[in-house]
């Protein structure tokens, strides 16, 4: 496998440093293990492989138990998540597929995410589900190999 381009924030290094500020903006107004979950549920939805192994690594690394890593696909029939990662989970699911339903996200949703977060941390949760999704698809539109980034970084 060969991606179809050289990744375009190495092309435009801005466009990097802006992301990782976006990243590193988000940091302290959330638990890192809540953010990692949102960036590898919506990256599972968009099928970025690249961000799919990366965010997993890092919650192993982080010391979360495999089999929580392996249930966040299923993470509403699994008891492995606290009631405010799923808020989180559920609102990653809506803003990531927008398309697919007349209100993205529903006033109950938001009701539960903001019973779980406060304002500061409902925009961090917001600015990291907007960010995993731009990852997502830049990965997926120059099929960015798994592995090749920590090769070219």
């Amino acid at each position: 496998m060969q991606a179809r381009m050289k990744h375009p924030v190495f092309v435009l290094p801005d466009a990097m440093n802006a992301l990782f500020a976006l990243n590193k903006a988000t940091e302290s107004h959330l638990p890192s293990r809540t953010r990692k979950l949102v960036h590898l549920r919506a990256s599972q939805i968009n099928g970025c492989s690249v961000c799919v192994d990366m965010h997993a690594k890092e919650l192993q690394q982080a010391g979360v138990p495999d089999e929580h890593i392996f249930a966040v696909a299923a993470w509403r029939d699994t008891p492995y998540f606290s009631e405010a990662e799923r808020a989180a989970l559920a609102l990653t699911e809506a803003a990531t597929r927008l398309a697919d339903r007349e209100d993205p996200v529903p006033d109950a949703l938001w009701e539960e995410v903001t019973r779980h977060y406060g304002e500061a941390e409902v925009s961090a949760l917001l600015i990291s589900v907007a960010l995993i999704n731009s990852w997502n698809r830049l990965n997926a539109s120059i099929r960015q190999v798994v592995g090749a980034w920590e090769k070219a970084a």
